[in-house]
């Protein structure tokens, strides 16, 4: 326990010291976040956005070429591509794009640890997200799945902070256990943090602050619908928690959105079939 203690003290001011510079997030990702979530996304900025990025545009023009969006003809440009696919789809390619690469060490045991912590933030982000469309709650779907893909940033800032420190030091060993401690316990303060300090909107941060809190603010359904997300993930085995026996139906969130079984097994059938989004 004493080892414990004095291990999460350390990294917790040492993650401090650091001013939440980690991870690195992408300018695009950032602004075209902040266009995505707005009631009346501008199309024209979104796509002005991607353009600025050529990876990234050549990536949402490919996808508008697929077999799944093309249509009599294909697209050439970044505007015509966003137009094709709308203004979700975008948002899901653009998250995934730009985030899967921010999940990535050189340490075996760390890259597990981020793999899983990757396929959880998106299995909650798609889970929030059809959650979002099929209920009725004034959520936009934009909103609750960038809310789901965020809410365990504080886990990744964690993450690349000893994997920063064991670059630096190669006689460095971090138990596991030790590590997965930390993430549990100062992911929620570091993520808020990291999102209040990046000027994304307030909602985000109050539900990487408070998505594991016993009592929560039942009136705020993107937080609600995260929650629920994460439990859905977490019966699923989704990430870094399996925990097969969660009665989804009786969590407090489920009430509160007036989940049905059926919307349920919707959203655990699409996530049991999604298996190459998760790679």
């Amino acid at each position: 326990m004493g080892n414990q203690n004095t291990f999460l003290s350390t990294l917790d001011r040492l993650i401090s010291s650091e001013q939440l510079s980690l991870p690195a997030f992408s300018p695009v990702l950032l602004r075209v976040q902040q266009e995505l979530v707005k009631k009346d996304p501008d199309l024209q900025k979104v796509s002005k956005l991607i353009s600025g990025d050529q990876a990234l545009s050549g990536n949402v023009i490919k996808i508008a070429n697929s077999a799944m969006y093309r249509g009599f003809s294909p697209v050439t440009n970044t505007k015509a591509a966003v137009v094709r696919l709308g203004l979700s789809e975008v948002g899901r390619i653009v998250f995934t794009d730009i985030n899967q690469k921010m999940f990535r060490s050189r340490d075996p045991k760390l890259n597990i640890l981020m793999k899983k912590l990757w396929q959880h933030s998106l299995g909650c982000a798609f889970a929030a997200g059809m959650l979002s469309q099929s209920l009725d709650f004034g959520v936009m779907q934009n909103q609750a799945f960038s809310a789901g893909l965020f809410h365990d940033i504080g886990k990744l800032i964690i993450l690349r902070v000893i994997d920063e420190k064991k670059r630096k030091n190669k006689a460095l060993v971090v138990p596991q256990d030790l590590v997965i401690e930390a993430m549990q316990k100062l992911h929620m303060k570091y993520g808020a943090n990291l999102l209040q300090n990046i000027q994304l909107p307030e909602v985000f941060a109050v539900i990487a602050r408070d998505h594991h809190h016993e009592e929560f603010d039942a009136q705020n359904y993107t937080l609600v619908l995260v929650r629920m997300a994460n439990h859905i993930c977490h019966a699923m085995g989704i990430g870094l928690v399996h925990n097969p026996s969660l009665l989804l139906l009786h969590q407090p969130e489920a009430k509160v959105l007036e989940v049905s079984h059926a919307e349920l097994d919707q959203v655990q059938k699409f996530l049991e079939t999604a298996t190459g989004v998760f790679e």
